[in-house]
């Protein structure tokens, strides 16, 4: 049993089918790569495993139970299921540190005192150790997008999303946020990534689904989706993506 399961999701917005049908299974410990044109689905489908959109039809399992029936509480799914957005969406008026600890305390009732040691150390770990008592504006936009996911990961999901999290940074500040993605994979962290960054997907992923209107239209290895794609519409993609 896949540790994320996507069984014929449908999701439309009005007359708007934005996901059609995917299926899709995620290991533990795996990171899938999402690729394609802006409009493709990748943002919704991330959304919808994170039970931000509900879906219209199909499932979502994790660890085979469905997340996605109607009535569940999704504040518990999304305690397990972290997600980090294009834009940091840091609480500008508190501290780097208050808001990683901010979700943990409301979420699971833990006190500061309990939380500021583990939290610490994941300042530690990506590097911002003495960035914790700053507030957003004095930070980098890499280090935003850190803290970002410290803050994610302050909640101690089983699965992490993250859509388009270098999209709004400068060039050179991408490969610090990439490196936190790498170092969270050889930690044994089971990953989504909707993602521009080619060069990086094809390195780091186990596996890469390319969406088209809706629709993955092939998954498989990094070196066969790069490699040797078997579908015209991939083809097309990867041309451009790659110029």
């Amino acid at each position: 049993m896949a540790k994320l399961e996507l069984r014929d999701v449908i999701k439309r917005f009005g007359d708007t089918t934005v996901c059609n049908g995917i299926n899709l299974d995620v290991e533990e410990g795996q990171m899938v790569c999402l690729i394609g044109a802006s409009g493709a689905g990748k943002s919704t489908l991330l959304r919808c495993i994170n039970l931000l959109e509900p879906i219209d039809d199909g499932a979502i399992l994790l660890d085979g139970e469905d997340i996605s029936e109607p009535g569940l509480n999704p504040q518990a799914v999304r305690a397990r299921i972290g997600m980090v957005f294009q834009s940091f969406n840091l609480f500008p008026h508190m501290t780097a540190l208050e808001n990683a600890m901010l979700a943990p305390r409301r979420v699971h009732g833990q006190t500061r005192t309990d939380l500021q040691p583990q939290v610490a150390a994941l300042f530690a770990r990506f590097g911002l150790a003495d960035r914790m008592d700053n507030y957003p504006d004095q930070l980098s936009g890499g280090q935003q997008q850190r803290v970002a996911i410290v803050r994610a990961l302050a909640m101690q999901p089983e699965v992490m999303l993250f859509d388009e999290i270098t999209s709004a940074l400068d060039p050179q500040l991408v490969g610090e946020v990439l490196d936190v993605l790498l170092m969270l994979k050889k930690q044994g962290m089971t990953m989504v990534l909707a993602t521009h960054e080619m060069g990086f997907a094809r390195e780091a992923a186990d596996k890469v689904c390319f969406l088209k209107d809706g629709q993955i239209v092939e998954e498989g290895a990094p070196e066969q989706i790069f490699g040797a794609p078997q579908r015209a519409e991939t083809r097309a993609f990867l041309a451009r993506a790659l110029k």
